[in-house]
C-alpha cells in the first residue's frame, strides 16, 4: 500500500478528531489571522494560535451542548466569511452536531425555508440583519430555540428574552460548563462516527427550492487527507481565505488547513481583496474565475488609460505571456521540462520587467499558486496569468462531492483542464459524455428527498454530476459544459455556451457577465453586462464622462465598441457558434436579483426570464442562418 493510500485509508472518522490532533501537535503555532477594524486607517491584523482557537472552539461546543444541542442536530450558521465562522463551525462539529450553512445574502423567506427544512435548533447569526430575518419568521420556526449573534451592535437583546444571546455570552457559558465537565468535548468527539451528519449545504438552485446536501463527517476527514496528499500545500504556507464559507469550495479549504497546519488569513470582504493582498502576502489562495477576470480587465483598463503606447506594450506582453505559457506547458507535458526557445525567453524577460512583475507584486509578491474552481476559467485568461507567473491550478467538484474532486498537479498543471482526480476518487465518462464520480467525498444524499437522490446517485455509489467532459489518455479532465446547459440550435447543431462566453471574456476587457442564447433558434445571440469601473473609465476618455452606467451602455459609441469585440470573438468560432446579435444590459447581473449565485455562477433561466423582451427583440423577424 502506498503512503498516500495509507494516509487516506487510515483517516479518523471526523475533522473534529483532526482538529484535536492538530491542537495537540502544534498548540503554539499560528492558526488564523484576521482583521480588526482600527478607525479610519487600515485594519490591523491579529492572530490566534491553535491552542487559542481551541479554547474558543471548545467553549462554543460546550455552550451549544448546555443549550441542549444533541449529536447530529442542526445548528445553522448565517454569516459572511470571518474567523468566527470557522470557530463556530468547528464548535458545532466538536459538539457532535451538524452545521447548516446559510449565505448571508439569502432573503428572509428562503432563510426560513432552510432553517425549517433542516430542522435547525440554533442559529448563529452574524449581525442585526441576520437576526432580523429570524425574528421576522419566528412564528414559522417553532424548532428554533435560540439565536446566537456574533456582532450584537444594533440588536435589542433586552427585547428578545433568552431567545437571542451573543457569541461572547455563549462562550462564557460554555467555558463555565467545561469547568464542571472537563472531559465533555473529548467524549463528544470520540463518539462521532464516520457516517454521522456533519454539514447540510443547500444548493442554490435555478428553479424551485434549494436542496440540502447531506455531507457526513467522513467526507471532510477524507477531503482533509486527500488535499494533504496532493503535496500542493505545506505547513509553511499562508492561505488567504475570502471565499464564502457557506459554499462547499470555501468550506473544504478549512478542512485541508487543519490537516496540513498552515496559517490561514480570513477576511470575506471582497472589496478588501486588493488592499489585503500586499498585507497578507499569501503563498496560495483560492478564487472563482470572476476574480481573475476582474483583475485581468482591471490591468487592461489601467494600461489603456495610460495612453496608446502603454496599452500597446500591455497587448504585446499579454501575447507573450500566452505564448510562453502554452509552449512551456506543452514542453513539460512532452519532455518533463518547461524550457522555451531562447528568443521567446528573451521576450518574456522583457515583458516580465515591464508588466508581469507589477502584477505579481499586486498579489502580494509571494504567491506560489492560485486554485480556481466553482466555474470554468477562460483558457486565454488562464494562459495570460500562467505566463505572468501567477499559476492558476483549476480544480473541479460539486457540493455533492465535497468540492475537491479534481485539481491540477503542481508544476504539471494544464490550463484549460481541471487536472486529475484527488487520491481516492474514481471517475468515468458515460456514453453521453456525462462525468460520473465515486469515492469517499460523495454525499449521502439530498435531505428528505430520496427520489431526487435516486436520480443522481446509483446504488453502487456512482454520482451523476450533470457536467459534460472528456478525459485525456493520461487522466486530465476537461469540462465542456453543464449537460442541461448545452444548446441545440434549430439546425441541429450543439453549442456549449460556457465555452463561447469564456472566449468572449478573454477578448473583451469590459465584460462582466455574458449569456449566450440559441436553444431551438437558428442562430445565437448574447446578453452582455459590462464591468462598471472599466466601462466608466473608458467613457470618461470618449466623450461620455459624467454619465450614469445605464446611459453609457445605451450610447451608440459603447455598442460600437462592444460590437468590435463580438466580431473578434466570431473570428475564432465555427459558423453555427457565432453571435449574430447582442444587447447590452442596463445594469450588471447580481446576487440580489437572483441572477447569479453567491459563488458567482450565472443562473441562466433567471436571466433569460428577466430579459425575455430583449431576447425576443433580437429574433423578431430574423431569418439569418
Amino acid at each position: 500500500m502506498s503512503d498516500t493510500q495509507t494516509l487516506i485509508e487510515n483517516r479518523p472518522p471526523s475533522v473534529a478528531s483532526l482538529f484535536l490532533d492538530r491542537v495537540a501537535a502544534t498548540p503554539d503555532a499560528e492558526a488564523y489571522r484576521y482583521p480588526v477594524a482600527s478607525g479610519a486607517g487600515p485594519d490591523a491584523w491579529t492572530s490566534l494560535t491553535w491552542a487559542e482557537a481551541a479554547r474558543r472552539v471548545f467553549a462554543i461546543a460546550a455552550g451549544l451542548i448546555e443549550l441542549g444541542v444533541e449529536p447530529e442536530q442542526r445548528v445553522a450558521l448565517a454569516s459572511s466569511t470571518r474567523v468566527e465562522w470557522i470557530l463556530a463551525d468547528l464548535g458545532i462539529l466538536c459538539a457532535g452536531a451538524a452545521t447548516t450553512t446559510v449565505y448571508p445574502q439569502t432573503n428572509a423567506d428562503e432563510s426560513a425555508f432552510i432553517l425549517s427544512d433542516s430542522d435547525s435548533r440554533v442559529l448563529i447569526a452574524e449581525d442585526t440583519a441576520q437576526v432580523a430575518k429570524a425574528q421576522e419568521k419566528r412564528a414559522e420556526l417553532p424548532g428554533l430555540t435560540h439565536v446566537v449573534v456574533i456582532d450584537p451592535a444594533g440588536v435589542e437583546l433586552a427585547e428578545t428574552g433568552d431567545w437571542v444571546l451573543t457569541l461572547a455570552d455563549l462562550e462564557r457559558r460554555g467555558a463555565a460548563y467545561l469547568e464542571k465537565h472537563p472531559e465533555l468535548i473529548k467524549e463528544r468527539v470520540a463518539a462521532i462516527t464516520e457516517d454521522q451528519l456533519a454539514t447540510l449545504i443547500y444548493t442554490s438552485g435555478t428553479t424551485g427550492r434549494p436542496k440540502g446536501v447531506r455531507l457526513p463527517h467522513d467526507n471532510w476527514s477524507y477531503m482533509a487527507k486527500a488535499i494533504a496528499s496532493t503535496g500542493l500545500v505545506g505547513p509553511d504556507d499562508v492561505q488567504y481565505l475570502w471565499l464564502p464559507l457557506a459554499h462547499v469550495f470555501g468550506k473544504v479549504l478549512t478542512s485541508g488547513q487543519i490537516e496540513v497546519g498552515h496559517v490561514t488569513a480570513v477576511d470575506g470582504r471582497v472589496d478588501k481583496i486588493i488592499e489585503n493582498l500586499p498585507v497578507v502576502r499569501p503563498t496560495y489562495m483560492a478564487a472563482v474565475p470572476r476574480i481573475f477576470e476582474k483583475v485581468y480587465n482591471g490591468v487592461a483598463a489601467k494600461a489603456r488609460a495610460g495612453g496608446a503606447a502603454k496599452y500597446k506594450i500591455f497587448q504585446w506582453a499579454a501575447d507573450v505571456a500566452r505564448e510562453y505559457a502554452k509552449v512551456s506547458q506543452d514542453n513539460f507535458r512532452r519532455t518533463g521540462t518547461a524550457a522555451v526557445p531562447f528568443s521567446l525567453g528573451m521576450k518574456h524577460k522583457a515583458a516580465d520587467a515591464l508588466v508581469f512583475a507589477k502584477i505579481r507584486e499586486a498579489f502580494g509578491g509571494n504567491l506560489r499558486a492560485c486554485v480556481s474552481g466553482s466555474a470554468a476559467l477562460a483558457p486565454e485568461i488562464g494562459y495570460f496569468f500562467a505566463g505572468a507567473g501567477i499559476h492558476i491550478l483549476e480544480g473541479y467538484g460539486l457540493t455533492e462531492s465535497s468540492a475537491a474532486s479534481f485539481v491540477n498537479p503542481g508544476e504539471a498543471y494544464r490550463t484549460g483542464t481541471v487536472g486529475k482526480p484527488v487520491p481516492g476518487t474514481e471517475v468515468r465518462i458515460a456514453d453521453d459524455g456525462e462525468i460520473l464520480l465515486r469515492g469517499p467525498g460523495i454525499m449521502q444524499g439530498y435531505h428528505g428527498l430520496p427520489e431526487k437522490t435516486a436520480e443522481v446517485l446509483e446504488s453502487d455509489g456512482w454520482f451523476h454530476t450533470g457536467d459534460i467532459g472528456e478525459l485525456s489518455p493520461d487522466g486530465y479532465l476537461r469540462i465542456t459544459d453543464r449537460k442541461k446547459d448545452l444548446i441545440k440550435t434549430s439546425g441541429g447543431k450543439y453549442i456549449a455556451p460556457a465555452e463561447v462566453e469564456g472566449q468572449f471574456k478573454a477578448v473583451c476587457p469590459y465584460v462582466s457577465n455574458i449569456l449566450v442564447h440559441g436553444a431551438d433558434r437558428n442562430f445565437c445571440t448574447a446578453l452582455i453586462a459590462l464591468d462598471e469601473p472599466a466601462i466608466l473609465a473608458w467613457a470618461q476618455e470618449n466623450g461620455l464622462g459624467g454619465k450614469a452606467y445605464a446611459e453609457v451602455v445605451a450610447a451608440p459609441a459603447t455598442v460600437e465598441l462592444i460590437d468590435g469585440y463580438v466580431k473578434q470573438l466570431n473570428q475564432g468560432l465555427q459558423r453555427w457558434q457565432t453571435v449574430k446579435k447582442f444587447r447590452l444590459l442596463p445594469r450588471d447581473l447580481d446576487i440580489e436579483h437572483g441572477e447569479i449565485t453567491p459563488s458567482l455562477k450565472l443562473k441562466r433561466p433567471v436571466v433569460e426570464r428577466a430579459y425575455k423582451d430583449l431576447i425576443d427583440e433580437m429574433y423578431a423577424g430574423a431569418r439569418e442562418a
